[in-house]
């Protein structure tokens, strides 16, 4: 159906949420704020970190929200790598698209090299053809620079690429994009959220996703 399929990571793909979620408390807790609820995180996650803090605590301080990024990461960084799980169907799923010959990525506001680590102790580090992170672009999701930096990099157009995500965030970047979009809807965001985005699919699951790719 297309000649490239490019993910989001959390709440699409895979599920860091004690990690990132002992990170925040860390890193907020560090810089005087309380230790936020576990689903007061969740409901960020997806969002660039700099961008989460300010949504939590309404501090737009570029200084703090690096020292926050820092203090998150003394915690974070080693347990995402070493914890994160990924969704039942992802690896079948993966596996069923390179078969098919149809090129992969990962486009995410998440550590490149975090991502490359949690994918390769799943055994699925060759199951992707490029990886995208929160270090890669200038711009991030909604903005499409990743999802276009990806589609040229792996040499196909927009009509031909599949954006999939998990969050009005990456609808919207699919829609700048101009490529395909499926929803995901193993986090937060119900399936109504995604109304006003151009939407091929809503999958309630990767199993579903994988049987509406003909996987």
């Amino acid at each position: 159906m297309f000649k490239a399929v490019c993910f989001d990571f959390d709440y699409t793909l895979g599920d860091s949420t004690d990690s990132i979620v002992a990170g925040f408390q860390h890193g907020l807790t560090g810089l005087g704020w309380p230790a936020p609820e576990r689903e007061a995180v969740r409901s960020t996650i997806g969002y660039l970190l700099e961008d989460a803090y300010t949504m939590l605590t309404g501090d737009s301080d570029p200084g703090r929200q690096a020292k926050f990024r820092a203090l998150f990461s003394e915690v974070a960084v080693e347990r995402q790598r070493k914890e994160t799980t990924l969704f039942p169907g992802a690896a079948e799923l993966l596996r069923g698209l390179k078969a098919r010959g149809v090129k992969t990525a990962i486009v995410s506001t998440k550590r490149g090299d975090t991502i490359q680590i949690v994918m390769a102790n799943h055994g699925l580090g060759d199951a992707l053809d490029l990886v995208i992170g929160s270090a890669d672009v200038k711009r991030h999701k909604p903005d499409p620079e990743g999802l276009l930096a990806a589609m040229d990099r792996l040499g196909v157009t927009r009509s031909e690429t599949l954006f999939c995500g998990d969050t009005v965030l990456d609808a919207g970047a699919a829609k700048n994009a101009g490529c395909h979009f499926a929803a995901v809807l193993n986090g937060i965001t119900p399936a109504e959220d995604f109304a006003p985005f151009p939407t091929d699919h809503i999958a309630p699951d990767l199993w579903d996703l994988a049987a509406w790719l003909g996987l």
